[in-house]
């Protein structure tokens, strides 16, 4: 189970920490993943974390202002959110996946969702 959290409402420029807590044993054998989806859009790739963390990937939109990281020993993933831009509104989800993927059709596991809103 994945339970997200640290959305909120916050202005162009600034910043927002997501977190990802996941309960059980196994979560250092999963490939964590944030997609976003924003009204009236699909849901798209944010980033991905490798099962140890020492590999990475992100979207072209949010490369250079998000960064993903892991703590295996917390069972939590997060997701630091800087220089915030008004198209960066939407639901963030972290999910699961035994592959290191972007795409969300190969993600095994969901949380609910956290609302990021970003004013202009």
């Amino acid at each position: 189970q994945l339970q997200a959290s640290g959305g909120g409402l916050v202005q162009t420029g600034g910043s927002l920490r997501l977190s990802c807590a996941a309960s059980g044993r196994t979560f250092s054998t999963y490939v964590m993943g944030w997609f976003r989806q924003a009204p009236g859009k699909e849901r798209e790739f944010v980033a991905v974390i490798s099962r140890s963390g020492g590999t990475t990937a992100y979207a072209v939109s949010v490369e250079g202002r998000f960064t993903i990281s892991r703590d295996n020993a917390k069972n939590t993933a997060n997701l630091q959110m800087n220089n915030l831009k008004p198209e960066d509104t939407a639901v963030y989800y972290c999910a699961a996946s035994i592959r290191y993927d972007s795409r969300s059709m190969n993600y095994d596991y969901w949380g609910q969702g956290t609302q990021v809103t970003v004013s202009s």
